[in-house]
This record gives structure tokens, sequence and C-alpha cells, in this order.
């Protein structure tokens, strides 16, 4: 069985690459989408249909499942309801919504529907995270107490100062490190508070160029994440992430981007762990579920939840006015 895709927007991390490669998914229509913009192979040999609107790629009945990275992120809830309603799977960029009614929106859509959806959530699925997960999930570390988690992306001119195109700092890098404590961590987020700033924008706008969370986490420890437009080009990879895990019994942490592991438990300092094994492409999972019916590693509801914290997370740093 091949599922046919298509793609609306390149706002985000759109899988053509993916598509390039998958033995059971194959691109067959694109909206929203500057030709000038895709690879060779896809644009003009007859098989891959362009349309200018959503709405009228919607209507070919190749299309089984539609990948958003929608022109602007407020309006991707919309497109995904729209998408879900016309009898097609979605897997959406995130955010995938940017509030709370949206999110929930969606959810009904797909329940009434009866199609799939998912978001691009993979983070927890790559390594080194990959390898942590399955290392926390073995009970290694004893009760987990306390997480940081940091995300650090480089500013650019690029970077939208208005957060309706891609959702803003703290929901649209912010929610991987959210992932990092849910996915990676293992542990769910109660309450969440949040603050924010613009200082350092070279610009005049609403760009926020870093943010900071506090969480509770429901089985009574706590977590902190940092997220920023401030990783430097001297570190030689585009994102500086941290993840550091503190339980009873060892704590394992991963640095400089995921370069470097380190798992100590007790008075044993037992090193880098193997994360030499192969990460889990999530759009992948997410074929081999519609065509073979192999369950998701997560539930929707644990998928979102992290995209349900960081609305929460960017409603009370809101607030603030900041």
């Amino acid at each position: 069985m091949e599922i046919g895709v298509a793609i609306y927007g390149l706002n985000g991390h759109q899988i053509l690459g993916q598509l390039a490669r998958h033995p059971n998914a194959s691109l067959v229509a694109t909206a929203g989408v500057n030709l000038d913009q895709l690879p060779e192979s896809f644009r003009g040999d007859g098989a891959v249909r362009h349309y200018e609107y959503l709405t009228d790629m919607l209507n070919d009945d190749r299309v089984q499942l539609v990948s958003l990275c929608s022109p602007r992120r407020s309006d991707q809830a919309e497109d995904a309801i729209v998408s879900l309603m016309s009898g097609k799977h979605v897997y959406a960029e995130k955010p995938c919504a940017m509030t709370e009614p949206a999110l929930d929106a969606i959810l009904t859509a797909a329940q009434v529907s009866v199609k799939e959806f998912h978001e691009m959530a993979g983070t927890a699925f790559d390594q080194p995270y990959l390898a942590m997960r399955q290392t926390v999930a073995s009970g290694v570390l004893g009760t987990v107490v306390q997480v940081f988690a940091q995300k650090s992306y480089p500013y650019h001119d690029r970077r939208p100062q208005d957060e309706e195109i891609d959702g803003g700092l703290v929901m649209q890098a912010g929610v991987h490190a959210a992932r990092y404590v849910e996915h990676v961590a293992g542990q769910r987020i109660g309450e969440v508070e949040a603050i924010e700033t613009r200082l350092g924008n070279p610009k005049q706008g609403g760009l926020r160029m870093a943010a900071a969370y506090m969480m509770q986490l429901e089985n009574g420890g706590v977590a902190s994440i940092v997220a920023n437009y401030l990783n430097q080009p001297g570190m030689r990879r585009w994102g500086n992430e941290h993840l550091r895990i503190f339980g009873t019994e060892g704590m394992l942490e991963s640095v400089d981007g995921g370069t470097q592991t380190r798992l100590v438990v007790g008075d044993e300092d037992r090193g880098e762990i193997d994360a030499s094994g192969p990460a889990q492409d999530y759009f992948e999972l997410f074929i081999n579920h519609l065509t073979t019916g192999t369950d998701m590693p997560l539930t929707l509801e644990e998928e979102l939840h992290p995209t349900r914290v960081v609305i929460r997370a960017k409603s009370a740093a809101s607030r603030r006015g900041l």
C-alpha cells in the first residue's frame, strides 16, 4: 500500500526529504508552494499536481495525507481541520495550534472524520534522545525529581517579528524542550509559568529573544526550560541543546547539542551512553502506522501534551506584557 501525500506550504520542516526516500509514500500534489523552491524531481513530470490553494488540493482524490507547514502558523489549526474534514490524514508542523481551543478543535475533527492526525513530534526519537529515553525507562535513575532543558537557536534576519507566522520562540522552539521533559525524561508537566524578553532583538518588532519556564511535574518533581535565539556561530551547531535529568539514584545528561552524554549512577561514573542505534523518523512511523497498523510510540494525547504546555506557557508569559 502506498500513501499519496500532498504538501501545503514550506514554512517549516516540510517532509520532501523523507518522501524522496520512502518506499510507501509519494508526493502527488502541492499547494501554497513556490515551485522554484522544490527539488527538480518534484516540479514538472506530471506525477505531481500543483495547486494555488489548499482547498483546491483537497479535492484531489489521489491525496490521502496532507503535510502542513502553513504560511501562517496561526492559520494552521484551521487548515488541519479543513483537511481532516475533507477525508485526509494530517501531519502538521509545530506548533500545530496556537490556542487550546484550536488544539481541542483539531482533536475533535480527527475523531469526527475518523482520520489520523499527528504533529511533527519526533524530538525524542532522534539520537541521543532516543537512547536517553530508553535509559530513563530502564529505571536506572530511580525517581526523576528535577529536569533541566535548554533549546538555543541562532538569530538571523529571516526570523519573523510576527509570531503569527511561526508561533514564536516559546511555542515553536520551546516545544522541543517540553518534549525533552515529557517524552525523554518521562515526566508529565502539570503547571507551567513563563517569562520572555525582546532584549537583544536587533529590529523593532515582536520577536522574543529569550524565555524561561518553571514547571511543576505531576509526580511532584520540578523542571525548568531556557529557550533563546542566542546560539553563536562558534558553537558549530544549529541548535545548542542541553538536557539534564536528576533522579534519586542517578543523573543523565546530554550537552553541546547532543554531542556528549554522561550517565552517573551513585558513586559510579558510567560515562557516555550508547546512542549509536538508529533514530526513528516520526514521519516514517506515521506512514508505517497507516500502511501496516503498527502502533505509534506515543498516544495522541501524549504526543500533543507538550504543545498544550507551551501554549499555556505563552499565555502565562503574555500576561506579563513583556
